[in-house]
């Protein structure tokens, strides 16, 4: 689970990534929080504002419009690639998106078609309005580009997550096509390159919903904390952690691949709110996967059990 960072270090991140801010108001304290939780956080999402002026652009995104109160995001990015912050918390931006995207957002893999719209993107996306007037003719300054770009890496810098965790809001929500215009693909392997990792390969195909093997995920409950390192001696224990992390039970940063402590643990958890009782070996709830407990968590979270 990851905790939005602090309205403090959010403004260090930004200006730390070499990015020129602008603080508008109380943006510290205004927020939709009266309106449900913001976090755990997983992923940055991008927009357009289909507005022209900055000044005018963050006046909108600040207070909202009939029917959609702000603020609308926690900054905007002018064209002249300043960031003004209006607001900091849960924002108006992301609506209900696609569960399949959000798992992949948390397992940073390719994303699926957006086909869904039933799951909070408010409370799990950091969100960043663009000022542009999204009818795909009008343009995206480098200035601006590139505060996206920083903009971007500092979040996932601050999270420890790779360019898989910047997603726009066309990937999101079906219907939505911002940011319209703007070349994802360079915008991605220009965060890959920032944050120093490798511009993002072709991945694997994905199966909409994966298999996770009871006996395998077993063994790897069993075997993996003993291991020096991090192992990965079943690839669908991915899969398994990823549905944890969005339970909010397990660190994404902790999403690894390795059925370590901080797995067992979340295991344990998830048992505990099913109702199972007892940690110690053999118990109910020992943190290593039964039946019955994985099958719950893979109707929530999307994939299939085979014994």
């Amino acid at each position: 689970m990851a905790p939005p960072m602090p309205a403090s270090s959010f403004i260090e991140a930004l200006i730390a990534e070499g990015l020129e801010v602008i603080e508008e108001g109380n943006w510290r304290d205004h927020n939709r929080n009266h309106k449900g939780p913001w976090g755990p956080v997983h992923g940055v999402m991008i927009h357009h504002t289909v507005t022209r002026g900055h000044d005018r652009t963050v006046d909108i995104c600040r207070k909202g419009y009939t029917g959609l109160p702000g603020p609308l995001c926690q900054g905007v990015i002018c064209k002249q690639g300043h960031v003004h912050l209006i607001g900091y918390g849960r924002a108006n931006h992301a609506g209900l998106g696609d569960p399949d995207v959000l798992r992949a957002v948390i397992a940073e893999r390719e994303l699926p078609a957006d086909n869904q719209a039933s799951v909070d993107g408010n409370r799990h996306f950091y969100g960043f309005e663009c000022e542009n007037e999204g009818d795909g003719e009008d343009p995206w300054p480098e200035e601006q580009q590139e505060a996206i770009v920083r903009a971007a890496t500092a979040v996932c810098r601050h999270h420890g997550w790779n360019e898989r965790s910047v997603i726009g809001h066309r990937d999101w929500q079906p219907g939505k096509v911002d940011p319209r215009g703007l070349d994802w693909d360079d915008i991605e392997k220009r965060i890959a390159r920032r944050l120093g990792s490798k511009a993002p390969a072709a991945p694997r195909p994905t199966p909409k919903r994966p298999v996770i093997d009871l006996s395998q995920l077993q063994e790897a409950a069993r075997t993996n904390p003993r291991m020096k390192g991090t192992p990965c001696t079943y690839e669908g224990v991915r899969v398994y952690e990823a549905a944890l992390v969005d339970e909010g039970l397990l660190a994404k940063k902790r999403l690894d691949g390795h059925f370590g402590t901080d797995t067992v643990e979340a295991t344990s958890e998830w048992q505990e709110r099913l109702g199972y009782r007892g940690r110690k070996p053999g118990q109910a709830a020992d943190g290593i996967p039964g039946k019955t407990s994985l099958v719950q968590l893979g109707k929530r979270h999307g994939f299939d059990v085979v014994s």
